[in-house]
């Protein structure tokens, strides 16, 4: 499989992007920077930050990415081409965000409901889920995307499905007031570009979660956004909901990047509520290929709702968060035999991208053989501290 190129990787507007990352330093005092991309060059922009939750506080945040006042990293080529090695080459990628606190929506959009509903019916069996989709198609009997979560329409269903014993923890956040909102990784814990992914040696049937995540500081306010990849569990969720962490947050289980776009003039949350998501996966071992896409068009609720039901008067995010905004996209192609459906295979590459935001590329390994996550909050601060 080739490395992807700079046309294939940052937005295909990028004179008009303003962007910015983390990446890994080897030095004297090896650890994180800020960057931003300008005119072809990575520009350490540390020294207005010192974390990427700082720089996103400011008011001034768009005048200093447009300036890009710093040190020259080199390239931007020669980035993307250090962090797609097996063994990448400072300075390389890293996820954009840091302190802040990783949130992800489930159940966003009506086809990802269903399969949810599947999941949990079958009991985390994928064989079981072939017939069980048939009978809850049936069974529903209606386009819950014309569905508003929460109205009176809504509401009328639930009576309905109860009464037909159709109803379902999923169904509830999917259709009811209230979305699901959960922790998918912690502070400083998701890999970026170029990384490999981790899946649960446990776990028999999983996919890629293609998303756009937001970008949000402490005051509520959306500063930009990116592209991620919520690595998934479903026989492991399927068994039950109260597995959710241990489906969701496992070493390496997050990927967020390549890098954050910042709202302007060019980039608006009207682009995020238009954007479309495509997902390719390329099997190393046996050739697959599976291609999809999520229209942010068809969410269910708006990214905005998402947000406020995250943060406000009932919880606060000091140190900002990233929010998954969910997907449309749960690839059920039989991939090891029919009836099977899809799960990956160790060296599975996984592309997430959209033109306004570029491409998020990583392979696939198992979370107890990939690096160990070492670097935390406290290593951050010393490494800060000798700055």
């Amino acid at each position: 499989m080739q490395p992807l190129s700079l046309t294939d990787t940052l937005p295909t507007d990028l004179d008009n992007a303003l962007l910015v990352g983390r990446v890994w330093l080897d030095g004297t005092h090896p650890g994180p920077a800020l960057v931003t991309v300008h005119e072809g060059n990575v520009i350490d922009i540390t020294e207005f930050g010192p974390t990427m939750a700082d720089l996103l506080e400011r008011d001034d945040v768009l005048e200093v990415v447009r300036r890009a006042e710093g040190a020259s990293l080199g390239s931007i080529e020669t980035l993307l081409a250090n962090s797609q090695q097996a063994q990448p080459q400072a300075p390389y990628l890293l996820a954009p965000c840091d302190v802040q606190a990783v949130k992800a929506c489930g159940v966003t959009f009506a086809v990802s409901l269903l399969e949810r509903v599947i999941e949990e019916q079958a009991g985390g069996d994928p064989v079981k889920a072939v017939a069980l989709r048939d009978d809850l198609q049936a069974l529903i009997g209606t386009d819950l995307s014309k569905i508003a979560p929460g109205s009176e329409e809504a509401m009328a269903l639930k009576t309905a499905l109860q009464a037909r014993g159709g109803w379902s923890q999923y169904m509830e956040v999917g259709i009811g007031p209230d979305a699901e909102v959960f922790t998918k990784a912690q502070p400083l814990s998701s890999v970026g570009f170029g990384a490999s992914v981790g899946l649960h040696a446990s776990s028999q049937w999983n996919n890629p979660e293609p998303e756009i995540v937001l970008a949000v500081d402490s005051r509520g306010q959306v500063r930009g956004a990116t592209l991620g990849n919520d690595v998934n569990l479903r026989d492991v969720e399927g068994r039950s909901a109260l597995l959710l962490g241990k489906a969701k947050d496992n070493n390496a289980s997050c990927s967020i990047g390549p890098f954050i776009r910042l709202f302007d003039d060019h980039f608006t949350i009207d682009s995020v509520r238009n954007c479309q998501v495509s997902l390719r996966i390329e099997g190393e071992d046996d050739n697959f290929l599976l291609q999809g896409e999520s229209d942010m068009r068809e969410i269910s609720r708006d990214p905005l709702d998402l947000v406020s039901q995250t943060i406000g008067d009932h919880h606060q995010y000091p140190d900002g968060f990233m929010l998954f905004l969910g997907t449309m996209f749960s690839p059920i192609k039989d991939r090891d035999g029919k009836g099977q459906g899809f799960t990956h295979h160790l060296g599975d590459r996984v592309t997430i991208s959209t033109p306004a935001l570029g491409s998020l590329v990583n392979p696939v390994g198992r979370s107890d053989q990939l690096p160990p996550w070492t670097y935390g909050i406290r290593e951050l601060m010393r490494h800060l501290a000798r700055r």
